[in-house]
């Protein structure tokens, strides 16, 4: 495969050394193989909506299979990452939205702040909205 700044022919300079741990980060995993992406690393880029079109089909792979998959932090952290992303993100994979709500139909999860996100996921694709 290849890297984010490879995909999108945008290479990122290092980050600042006084910058955030977030943006080092991101910065880092901007040159790291796509494929060797972790469901931590999806949580990260997505969340901060950096490489979305290459991003969120391997996100909802990994979503698919566990739709509660543990991106570093609690069960269904990256599900929350992508709930939250706006519905325009999904215009080059409709297909994919498709998947992921069929495996999160039955889903109730106990985290409050994972269950508003898929509430507004759910109705902003129940509406039809793009």
């Amino acid at each position: 495969m290849s890297t984010l700044d490879e995909l999108e022919h945008d290479e990122w300079p290092p980050a600042d050394p006084d910058a955030t741990y977030l943006v080092r980060r991101c910065h880092e995993l901007r040159r790291k193989d796509v494929a060797e992406f972790t469901a931590g690393d999806l949580r990260i880029m997505l969340g901060q909506q950096i490489g979305v079109p290459f991003l969120l089909p391997r996100a909802v792979d990994i979503l698919v299979r566990d739709p509660l998959a543990v991106g570093d932090y609690y069960p269904g952290d990256l599900l929350r990452s992508v709930a939250r992303l706006p519905p325009s993100a999904w215009a080059t994979c409709p297909e994919r939205r498709a998947d992921l709500l069929a495996a999160i139909a039955g889903l109730e999860p106990e985290d409050k702040h994972l269950e508003e996100a898929l509430v507004a996921f759910r109705a902003a694709f129940a509406q039809g909205l793009t």
